[in-house]
This record gives structure tokens, sequence and C-alpha cells, in this order.
């Protein structure tokens, strides 16, 4: 009887180990990317509004870091549409690349500006949520165009 939920235990992690995405593939690498950006901004959000601890120094080094992963993730978008079913992204962001790339641009100069801000210091939480909040903003314009869910 255990040899027997043994191996349905083995199959059942095998079964599990087939499916995913290759991380090594430009779809793999662009979600690790939008991944570690969600974190880093649930972060910067959670301390704005209460949910963590503001803590100047992580604030800064966050709101840093996000600007860097906010420039990462489009070199990993092929010229060509690929045919991955675990894709997020619409067939628009092939379709109408040129609108792609122009909230590419803005959402690249808000996670800027916000770079730019916490280098002030002694940064205050009320003096840089418009600029988490237009980073947030930036995320969603894209995300109802062009993410399917």
């Amino acid at each position: 009887m255990n040899a027997k939920k043994l191996l349905i235990l083995a199959a059942c992690i095998g079964l599990a180990a087939c499916g995913g995405v290759d991380p090594n593939s430009p779809l793999g690498k662009r979600q690790a990317i939008f991944k570690d950006m969600l974190r880093t901004s649930e972060d910067l959000g959670g301390m704005l509004r209460g949910r963590i601890s503001f803590d100047e120094q992580r604030f800064a080094s966050g709101a840093t870091k996000l600007d860097q992963l906010s420039r990462q993730p489009w070199q990993h978008f092929p010229q060509v549409q690929e045919g991955d079913s675990d894709s997020a992204a619409r067939d628009e962001v092939w379709q109408r690349q040129e609108r792609f790339q122009q909230l590419v641009r803005e959402l690249e100069a808000s996670t800027g500006q916000l770079a730019s801000a916490v280098q002030t210091r002694p940064l205050n939480a009320q003096g840089v949520a418009p600029l988490v909040q237009k980073v947030e903003d930036s995320c969603e314009a894209c995300h109802k165009e062009f993410r399917a869910y």
C-alpha cells in the first residue's frame, strides 16, 4: 500500500514538472522580470499605505530597483508573436507596436522620476506617493490595453 501511494505521489510530481514556462525562453525571462517588478512595487505601495512600515533606505533602494527593472522586460518581446499559450500578452502587443512602445516609454519615465526623487533626503511618504501612483497608473494603462488576463 505504501509503495502504491509513493508511486502515485511520484507520478503527480512528474506531471507537475512537465508544465510551465521555460525560464530561459523570452516569455520566461520577461515573466520573471515582471514578477520582480510587481513584488518591488507592492513593497513600495505597502510602505505608503501602512501595510509595511516606511523605511527610507528600503524605499529608496526599491525605487531604484524598480527603475532598473522597468527597462528590462522589453528586450524579451520578440519582433514576431510567439506561439506561447502561457503568455498574458494580447496579440495587440505585436499589432500595435507604436502604442506599446509609447506606454513602455511612459512607464520608464515614471520610474525614472521616482528614482530621481528618492535621491533627495529625507524622504517623506506624502512627497513620493504621487510618483508611485504615476508608476502604478502606467502599469495599469499598459495592462488594460495589452494584457489578456
